[in-house]
Order: C-alpha cells, then sequence, then structure tokens
C-alpha cells in the first residue's frame, strides 16, 4: 500500500484535480441544483454569485484566549497574505479577539475550496502561534461560521459591528485604539 505525503509547502496543499478542486459534497442539493459542501456539524451555503465576500468568524479552540497579542496577529497577517498568492483568497479587514476572530474574504476565480484554504491556514497559523507561543494543540475550533454578503451596505454593517467587539467587551474604549485589527487588501464589491 502506497503511504502519501503531505507536501513539503503547506500550502500546496490546496493544489487537487481542477473539477474537482478537493470538496466534499452532499448527494442533496439545495434548490439552486448545486451539491452543497460539508464541514462537520455546521451548513455551509453555496455561494450565490462566483466571486462573493463572505464575513467569516473562527473561535480559538476551547474558546482559549490566546489570539490577543502580536505574535498572533503578525502570524495571521502573513499566513493571510501568502494565501493571496498560493492558494486564491484575499483577506480585507478583519479583527482578532482575545478567543476568536472575524475576517472578510474573497476567492480568486482559480482559488481553491473555502474548506481547504480554511483548513490550509489555520495549520500553518496553529504550527506556527504554537511553537512561538509554546502551547499544545489544538488552537483551533474544527468549524467555523460563514455568511455570504449580499451588498456593500451589508460589508458596511457587519464590520461597523465587529470593528465595534473590542469596545463592547471593555478591551478599549475606541475601535481604532484595539491594536488586533486591520485590513490586508481592499475587497470591493
Amino acid at each position: 500500500m502506497e503511504t502519501r505525503r503531505p507536501p513539503s509547502d503547506p500550502f500546496d496543499s490546496c493544489i487537487s484535480h481542477p473539477t474537482r478542486r478537493g470538496r466534499r459534497v452532499s448527494k442533496n442539493s439545495p434548490k439552486s441544483g448545486q451539491p452543497m459542501p460539508l464541514h462537520g456539524q455546521l451548513a455551509h451555503l453555496t455561494p450565490f454569485e462566483k466571486q462573493p465576500i463572505l464575513f467569516l468568524t473562527v473561535c480559538a479552540a476551547h474558546r482559549t484566549p490566546l489570539l490577543a497579542n502580536e505574535a498572533a496577529h503578525s502570524t495571521l497577517r502573513s499566513v493571510w497574505s501568502e494565501s493571496h498568492t498560493r492558494q486564491g483568497w484575499a483577506v480585507g479587514d478583519y479583527v482578532i479577539m482575545p478567543d476568536h476572530l472575524h475576517l472578510f474574504a474573497r476567492q480568486a476565480t482559480d482559488g481553491c475550496s473555502l474548506a481547504k484554504w480554511m483548513q490550509t491556514w489555520k495549520s500553518i497559523s496553529a504550527r506556527l502561534i504554537a511553537a512561538q507561543l509554546n502551547l499544545s494543540p489544538p488552537l483551533w475550533q474544527k468549524d467555523y461560521f460563514d455568511r455570504f454578503l449580499r451588498s456593500k451596505e451589508s460589508y458596511s454593517e457587519k464590520w461597523d459591528y465587529v470593528r465595534m467587539n473590542p469596545v463592547r467587551t471593555k478591551l478599549v474604549s475606541k475601535p481604532e485604539d484595539w491594536p488586533y485589527s486591520g485590513k490586508i487588501h481592499d475587497l470591493q464589491f
């Protein structure tokens, strides 16, 4: 029996057969006729347009407060920046809270699947953050929450709400004072 070895470059795990693109799909199709990806317990919808902007929430394992520090922030920015050229996913605005993060992202036409991208950046960032902060895995919950945005107003509303998270939790008095937020790419509607 042949043993499959992982690629030497973790970003290469996104490369797959061009017609299947590494997706696991359900046998039941939604009304659009497209198969719905399977991702564990949470249902993830099929996009309504070719390159939608997604709003994503990802939680630390056991909601452990390990993310609001410069090591995690710089690692995540670096991994997300690299994923644009290597996997075809651009990250726009983001906020990193102590035990979870919110981000906006868009897939390029030749980008890998959402499930594969999430798996890859979570895996790479977990290894790097764990090594820097001397932590034991797991660092991330297995699943994530995703929502397709339908308009510029939808993006603005979500961003206005999300950027206030550090204020609502009394970590800072103004959102611009929170050091673990930013924008990597400008995601235009």
